[in-house]
Order: structure tokens, then sequence, then C-alpha cells
């Protein structure tokens, strides 16, 4: 077991504003792994960013691929973290799992005891883009 999410060239979608802001983030608060997501990604306009991509602020709806629990996380900021009320913070595992796929995408992330967790990206409740918002 790994415990880094693999990361294909192109499989994941960012828009230049998300790009720009966790690029910003202290050396120290940005694991490995994000700086593999902001390297492979396909960097876009917020604006012409499809409204299946998990963005920043995104509220997704996730299944789990061996349960079938239904779970659904906004994607957030550090500043904005807080996981009881479903705010996860994009630096966690399963933040950088899901960032930047789409619908129908399989997200997969490690525990803290090294297993993988892989869920599928089921829906997108809210996108802030989609809803107008280019500036969140």
């Amino acid at each position: 077991m790994h415990d880094a999410v693999v990361i294909a060239l192109g499989e994941r979608t960012l828009t230049e504003l998300d790009s720009s802001r966790l690029s910003r983030l202290a050396d120290q608060q940005r694991p490995a792994v994000l700086a593999d997501v902001l390297a492979q990604a396909e960097v876009i306009r917020s604006r012409a960013v499809r409204d299946d991509v998990v963005t920043m602020y995104s509220r997704v709806e996730l299944v789990d691929l061996h349960t079938r629990r239904r779970q659904m996380l906004t994607l957030c900021y550090p500043r904005d973290a807080q996981p009881a009320a479903g705010l996860i913070l994009v630096l966690s595992p399963v933040g950088m799992g899901v960032l930047g796929l789409k619908v129908g995408d399989v997200a997969r992330w490690p525990t803290p005891h090294g297993e993988e967790c892989a869920a599928t990206i089921e829906a997108i409740e809210f996108q802030p883009e989609a809803a107008g918002d280019f500036t969140t």
C-alpha cells in the first residue's frame, strides 16, 4: 500500500484561482501529494470549468465503493475546515482525493492505518463557479 494518491497527467482539472491559492499555501502545510496535483492538473479559467468538476467550496456527494455509504462534504481551505460540519480540508487525504475530479470518477485516498478508501463522486450539489461565483 502506498501513502499517496496516484495522479495521472490531465486527470484533474483546477481553476486558475484554485491553483494559485493552493500554490501559495505555506510549504509546511502543503503535503507532497498537493504538489503532484498542482503539477499534473489541467488548469483552466474559472468561467470555463465544467459544472461536474470538484472545485474549492464544492459540495460533493460520495458513495463508498465497499460499504455503499453516502457522504456529503464541502472542500475548503484550512481557515474554514470544520470536519464535524462536513467542511473538509483540501489538504486532508480525502480532500486531495476528490480535488479536481469530476462526477463519475473514483476518488482514492489512504487512511491513517495504511488502507485505501475509494468512493465514487456521485454528484456535485453545489459548485461556486456553476452558481456564478468566480472569486470564492
